[in-house]
């Protein structure tokens, strides 16, 4: 039986009323984009307009330069893509589209991608455009694209996104054939694990098959892994339920925080926390009395790089100075904290500069004079103390 739903003229107008609204932000998009452009032709370098927008949007360093290197593409080599936005046939993210499959060719080539796109754009997916551009590029560019192709297998990567409830997307950039084999192969495995076990499915063995193969050493033997948890004793015991922190990600749920510490790898160091304000006063049992302390301290207690839209773990960032050295900063908790390399290299930038707060904290001003606080997140909410916890008779 064919059910046929009736014709409903109120949900149609609410629905042509979200596409009007929808046509009014892609116009306000070609206005920003318009407005980025001008602020980077004059905002200093690319890194410290990146970095400027990061800060003034909110947002990572990767999203503002994605919004920087769009704008000022659109407003420079594509006027009939930044004239599809503004009419409200496009938005920004398939504009951005357009942008990515051109950044590498020439203005010429750019400029007759551009042109042969200008009547293909209204009322296509983003995949149906990026298909589009991909053909106009092998089009007009085909030695240029068969020697991107081999060029780009030197930029082959690894990246990882942290999403939520405590799963993650580990993803690898890797040539085609190569990654295809991959898949194939863990699909074989996978397929004959789902004959004999039929309590996970087949995506389940896939990605379990996936995570054994990466983790064991040298390709045999039990995984091992090397990864940060910061954690409330009481919880640890089960005296509590209190969300640990994984670096780098941030509060994942008690229960799972246990099942980590029963691990046999595992080993643990003490950190010793203000009750009243959450922040670290100690870690490793050693109060600033050596370099290495004052380092296990700083790390643990900024457990990411502090830059604000920055989440690199401290473990592959930096210790770096607010104030340098060079300029009679000190070495201690208070001007020292997590950055990245690339935001080491940021202070460097003419316009931008940092003033220190106490306990690795600092006021950020940059070249267009706006200002951002920083301070480190406390590891819990105060605490009046332990009593508090006891049943009431």
């Amino acid at each position: 039986m064919t059910t046929t739903l009736a014709y409903n003229p109120k949900a149609a107008r609410f629905l042509d009323a979200a596409f009007d609204e929808e046509l009014s932000l892609r116009r306000t998009q070609g206005r920003q984009v318009r407005a980025l452009a001008d602020f980077a032709a004059r905002g200093g370098s690319r890194r410290s307009v990146t970095e400027e927008v990061a800060l003034r949007f909110s947002v990572t360093r990767n999203h503002a330069f994605l919004l920087v290197e769009t704008s000022c593409a659109l407003v420079a080599r594509l006027p009939n893509t930044l004239a599809a936005l503004e009419r409200g046939d496009i938005d920004l993210y398939k504009a951005s589209k357009v942008m990515q499959l051109t950044r590498e060719v020439s203005d010429e080539v750019a400029a007759q991608v551009d042109a042969w796109m200008a009547k293909r754009f209204a009322d296509r997916d983003p995949g149906a455009i990026r298909g589009s551009v991909r053909h106009a590029v092998q089009k007009f560019d085909p030695d240029g694209y068969r020697e991107r192709a081999a060029r780009k297998r030197a930029l082959r990567h690894i990246s990882l996104a942290h999403d939520d409830e405590t799963m993650s997307t580990l993803s690898g950039h890797l040539p085609t054939e190569v990654a295809s084999s991959i898949y194939a192969s863990m699909s074989r495995a996978a397929r004959s694990r789902r004959n004999k076990d039929k309590s996970r499915t087949l995506d389940q063995h896939r990605a379990d098959i996936f995570a054994e193969r990466l983790l064991a050493e040298n390709g045999r033997g039990k995984p091992r892994a090397h990864i940060h948890v910061y954690v409330d004793f009481l919880t640890l015991v089960g005296a509590r339920d209190d969300p640990a922190t994984l670096a780098g990600y941030g509060p994942i749920p008690d229960w799972l925080v246990r099942e980590i510490a029963s691990g046999p790898g595992s080993t643990w160091s003490r950190l010793i926390t203000d009750s009243a304000t959450g922040q670290l006063l100690e870690a490793g049992g050693n109060k600033y009395r050596s370099p290495a302390s004052l380092a296990r301290l700083i790390k643990a207690r900024d457990r990411e790089c502090t830059q604000p839209g920055c989440h690199l773990p401290a473990e592959i960032s930096e210790i770096d100075h607010i104030v340098a050295r060079a300029r009679n900063g000190k070495t201690n908790h208070h001007n020292c904290h997590i950055h990245c390399k690339n935001h080491n290299l940021l202070k460097e930038e003419p316009g931008w500069s940092a003033v220190p707060t106490g306990d690795g904290g600092m006021i950020i001003t940059t070249p267009s004079g706006h200002t951002y606080e920083t301070a480190p997140e406390p590891f819990h909410e105060p605490r009046a103390g332990l009593e508090d916890d006891e049943p009431q008779a």
